[in-house]
């Protein structure tokens, strides 16, 4: 008996098979088309009093969305995976340590090539907490340490709910931009950790719930997410930041995400093999140390550039970010498994 199919992954090569592949997820378009909205039409999303107070409705959907986080917050697999205290704290340094340590050198170097707010954008960028559902889905795709993968990336976005405001400081005190550490600390408590909090009490309740209607719920969360984009991008261009902003910048501020991810996704590759990880745990920590979460990102600046309309700009360079790390790490996660597929260790070359 004779088959079609062929074990080398570069036979599928055709126009259609690539396009598929990098074809931009539906959510980056919605993403797209709120920012274009907010350009064409800012009056709606800069309002910030009157009957169609968008960025009133914005707190509280950000409110409802945490709290939906905390219910689903699985603290039993955190519990159960705390004794790996090594590879959580590698995971954690990337994200919490390397990546803001990169992403400083960035706002030091960038001065008078991008603008204040580009460069705040790139450190904030940094500081962020790794994704949550696409770590742990990319960690699942490349057969990898599942488990590791949902305790840190959940860690990481409970612990970045605090800490990145707190290495938003570093920009403050360098360069004396940046919000005022204790009113943003203050505003990250009760805008986010209390509904998250009070989620973790509901959990007992309203967890089945959560996890029978994770798709509707994941609606909620992306819709919240689309009126922060368009209200950030709004208040922004109300205030005439954008008319600051070259062609120059924009292509600048691509390449220099581009190369933050590539640099990201070397670094941290290279340093679980030089540590010996098994291929398993190299996966968790590739997906988990190099992805930034833009579910957490855009409420987190919401909150703490509130008020300044600072945010569509700073939150810029998240977003490319975000498109890029989809194609990169699927892109990935594709070649771990091919790799494991064929019987050897299971890890692709650099």
């Amino acid at each position: 008996m004779t088959t079609t199919s062929s074990p080398n992954p570069s036979v599928n090569r055709s126009p259609a098979a690539l396009a598929r592949r990098f074809k931009p997820d539906p959510f980056v378009l919605l993403l797209l088309a709120a920012v274009v909205l907010a350009l064409l039409l800012p009056s709606p999303g800069a309002k910030t009093s009157g009957p169609l107070d968008l960025h009133r409705l914005t707190q509280i959907g950000i409110g409802l969305i945490f709290f939906l986080h905390g219910a689903a917050f699985p603290t039993a697999v955190i519990v159960e995976n705390a004794k790996r205290w090594r590879i959580h704290a590698l995971i954690q340094g990337t994200t919490f340590l390397l990546f803001p340590a990169i992403g400083f050198l960035l706002y030091l170097a960038t001065r008078g090539l991008l603008s204040d707010t580009l460069r705040l954008g790139f450190f904030f960028l940094a500081a962020l907490p790794s994704t949550i559902s696409s770590a742990v889905a990319l960690t699942g795709v490349a057969r990898g340490n599942v488990p590791i993968a949902v305790f840190n990336a959940s860690l990481s976005g409970l612990i970045g709910l605090v800490l990145t405001p707190l290495l938003l400081r570093l920009v403050q005190v360098s360069g004396g931009g940046g919000p005022s550490l204790g009113s943003a600390v203050a505003d990250i408590a009760r805008v986010l950790l209390l509904p998250f909090v009070a989620g973790q009490v509901a959990r007992p309740l309203i967890g089945g719930f959560i996890t029978r209607h994770k798709k509707r719920i994941a609606l909620v969360d992306r819709g919240v997410i689309l009126l922060i984009v368009y209200t950030a991008f709004a208040s922004s261009t109300a205030a005439g930041l954008w008319s600051t902003i070259g062609i120059g910048e924009l292509a600048a501020t691509v390449l220099l995400v581009a190369l933050l991810l590539a640099a990201a996704l070397a670094s941290v590759i290279a340093t679980t093999r030089a540590l010996k990880l098994s291929r398993e745990d190299e996966v968790a920590v590739v997906f988990c140390g190099s992805t930034k979460s833009l579910a957490n990102g855009a409420p987190i600046a919401q909150v703490v550039f509130a008020g300044t309309g600072l945010g569509g700009v700073v939150i810029l360079p998240l977003m490319i970010y975000h498109q890029l790390q989809l194609i990169a790490c699927a892109s990935l996660a594709q070649r771990y498994a091919r790799a494991a597929s064929r019987g050897n260790a299971g890890k692709p070359a650099l």
